[in-house]
């Protein structure tokens, strides 16, 4: 009697030991915050043009074929596709670790024991019998087992659903991929033609410089301006065909950026930049700033990723409780070959465990406490992308209304000092200005035309930006 209330005991005193060891540490975890400004800049029109596919909103046959050509050979895109398959790869992974595992067995072994020990006499014995049949010493088997983990508490089944996740969010990064390099060869492609709008430009006042070279040298010779003025137009002559050389670098280097993102090797891009100047730009509709939630790629990424880390809090609090197993095997096992098709030689088994941290948890502390980390560095990083998008956006809208203003300014401004040219060039002529006014003229007006396209480049970008900002390029 006393000994069954000792065994109830130490029954009773083990149960609350392992019920001890299966509580889980308390941590502190962080919701996401979701909430956005009502609208941009007081619009609560939904209309957005990020519901455009990339082939309605960029229309230049030219820019199209870069872009088809670059989504087929970039080589950074193929690479983020080999990784897509990856963490394909890793879902079947965690699906096949939740399913039961059967293999199969076989094995043949010889022993054979010294002279002078039990096991060697019995052998001795057994070889002065007159049955000679069984002159197999050795064990041969074959079967199969069988292994299956209960998934109990669920853990093995979210490792899976993270492994979606993680797959999903993969796709959605190749998404703002291709995005970010439809937009890098639109920017790119633009400042190309704004390059050779430049070169254009520079030429014609190479020209301009050299007509009134020609005039002062002219001037010199009638004895009307010293050597100084001719110096001086000459050194601004100069100083303008310089330019040009850097400018047609630029040119090789943006042409070369282009083939890059195109997978090729270096050849010219195909472009049309005589009406840059004069392309005019559609209305922009940026919708609500809601929207960004389920058009931005990189958004949808870190919600997924968000997704993926709560599951694998769940998957790191399961390793506290016990995984329960089952095992079963069933074969022939004989210790002569020809037995093996007997029915005696069958053998099987069938067992279960059960298996519970106890003491010394800190690894499996460790892996939870990183996990619930990582939960909350995922929030942080999904409504870091949130307000980066949402930034992004106010600023290229403010960007394309403050360019287009810029740009009706300045081309007023061109369209003076163009003429300016002109007058300054018949007053010193007539005498009645000096050379240093034509000078400062003609450099106003070739400043003020380069400064002419780089606000237009400005605007193409904010163009190709605010694509980008909302989302779009991707479908």
């Amino acid at each position: 009697m006393t000994k069954k209330i000792t065994a109830k005991y130490v029954v009773l005193v083990a149960c609350i030991v392992w019920l001890g060891a299966c509580k889980v540490p308390a941590i502190t975890g962080k919701q996401e915050n979701k909430s956005v400004p009502a609208a941009y800049n007081n619009s609560q029109d939904s209309s957005n043009i990020v519901k455009m596919k990339w082939r309605q909103y960029f229309t230049d046959p030219n820019l199209i074929a870069l872009i088809d050509t670059a989504l087929i050979n970039n080589q950074e895109l193929n690479i983020t596709l080999q990784e897509i398959e990856m963490t394909k790869n890793e879902i079947m992974q965690r699906k096949g670790e939740y399913m039961p595992f059967l293999n199969l067995k076989a094995g043949a072994a010889v022993d054979r024991a010294g002279k002078y020990t039990w096991d060697g006499l019995s052998e001795e014995d057994w070889k002065a019998r007159p049955d000679k049949e069984h002159k197999y010493v050795g064990d041969f088997m074959v079967g199969t087992y069988f292994t299956w983990e209960l998934d109990v508490w669920k853990k093995l089944r979210n490792a899976k659903k993270s492994a979606v996740m993680k797959y999903l969010s993969t796709i959605e990064g190749k998404n703002f991929m291709l995005t970010n390099i439809i937009a890098e060869i639109a920017e790119s492609y633009y400042e190309l033609m704004a390059l050779d709008n430049l070169l254009t430009i520079v030429q014609q006042n190479i020209e301009l410089q050299n007509n009134a070279l020609q005039l002062v040298k002219l001037e010199k010779d009638a004895a009307k301006v010293t050597q100084l003025a001719v110096n001086r137009f000459e050194a601004q002559l100069l100083n303008t065909k310089n330019l040009q050389f850097e400018i047609q670098q630029k040119i090789v280097e943006t042409e070369n950026r282009i083939n890059f993102l195109a997978g090729r090797f270096p050849q010219p891009v195909v472009r049309n930049s005589t009406a840059f100047n004069h392309l005019a730009f559609d209305p922009i509709f940026a919708g609500v700033p809601s929207q960004l939630l389920s058009y931005r790629p990189d958004i949808r990424q870190a919600e997924l990723e968000l997704a993926a880390a709560k599951l694998d809090v769940q998957v790191a609090k399961a390793n506290f409780y016990p995984s329960f197993s089952l095992h079963a095997g069933v074969g022939l096992q004989a210790f002569n070959p020809v037995y093996l098709i007997r029915p005696e030689s069958i053998l099987y088994n069938l067992a279960g465990d059960m298996i519970a941290p106890l003491i010394n948890r800190n690894a499996i502390k460790a892996t939870y406490f990183n996990a619930n980390a990582k939960q909350i560095q995922a929030v942080y990083n999904y409504e870091r992308s949130i307000l980066n998008a949402h930034i992004e956006v106010v600023n290229q809208l403010s960007r394309m209304d403050n360019f287009t203003k810029s740009f009706e300014t300045k081309a007023k401004e061109v369209e003076i000092l163009t003429k300016s040219i002109i007058i300054s060039n018949d007053l010193f002529r007539s005498a009645r200005a000096d050379y240093i006014e034509v000078l400062l003229t003609q450099r106003e007006a070739l400043d003020s035309k380069i400064e002419l396209i780089e606000i237009k480049l400005k605007q193409f970008n904010a163009k190709v930006n605010i694509y980008k900002s909302l989302g779009g390029g991707w479908n």
